[in-house]
């Protein structure tokens, strides 16, 4: 997948500290989650490190950068300043058992925005646009970029959304790779069990060439 001509959709290699053993010398990009109780052996391949249940301070330095996990609960937007004052990250999970509300996510975008943690997406994102109750990445993008969280998470309408060599879409307003570049410094990535899915979306959108 990286080698092939969709290769610039896939950035890091998300694996478990339990499993990096199984990754032998492989030469990877790696974003590691901290699942055990000792932090892994330096490793020149890791280059952020996710936390869930870890205290966060004891990840400080760990790595280049280092996102805590954080449920989308009453107080949430208190940890996300706690983690701005350690210069720390934020990721949300947009699927799973539990699946945030547009609401809540829109919050919590406007939270990171507002006291400027960025942050990454995982879980339930294979598809670029909301169907249901699913979230798309394409909406999570929308709602960085153009700051309208609420509205933007949730769109369900392909029309509403283009891209072209110059700019992102969204209903009568467009960005460019300035504007796209800002909001990706909000908005590091998301996280995809599938990267082929991903692409398939977009390809069936029209949005790849």
């Amino acid at each position: 997948m990286r080698a092939g001509d969709a290769g610039w959709i896939v950035n890091r290699f998300v694996c478990p500290a339990s499993k990096l053993g199984e990754l032998g010398d492989e030469r990877l990009r790696l974003s590691v989650v901290i699942d055990t109780r000792e932090l892994p052996l330096p490793d020149p391949r890791i280059e952020a490190f996710e936390a869930g249940g870890v205290d966060p301070e004891v990840l400080f330095d760990a790595a280049p950068e280092v996102y805590c996990e954080l449920p989308l609960r009453d107080d949430f937007s208190f940890r996300i300043l706690q983690l701005g004052e350690l210069e720390l990250r934020a990721k949300v999970r947009c699927g799973g058992s539990v699946l945030p509300s547009v609401p809540s996510l829109a919050e919590f975008v406007q939270a990171c925005r507002r006291l400027e943690v960025p942050f990454k997406a995982t879980a339930g994102l294979h598809h670029p646009l909301r169907r249901g109750h699913e979230h798309g990445f394409l909406n999570l993008l929308a709602a960085a970029v153009f700051e309208d969280e609420e509205d933007a998470l949730a769109e369900e309408d392909p029309d509403a959304f283009g891209v072209s060599a110059e700019s992102f879409q969204w209903r009568d307003r467009s960005a460019g790779a300035y504007e796209i570049a800002q909001a990706r410094e909000l908005f590091v990535s998301f996280g995809s069990c599938s990267a082929q899915e991903p692409i398939d979306g977009l390809a069936a959108l029209g949005m790849l060439p």
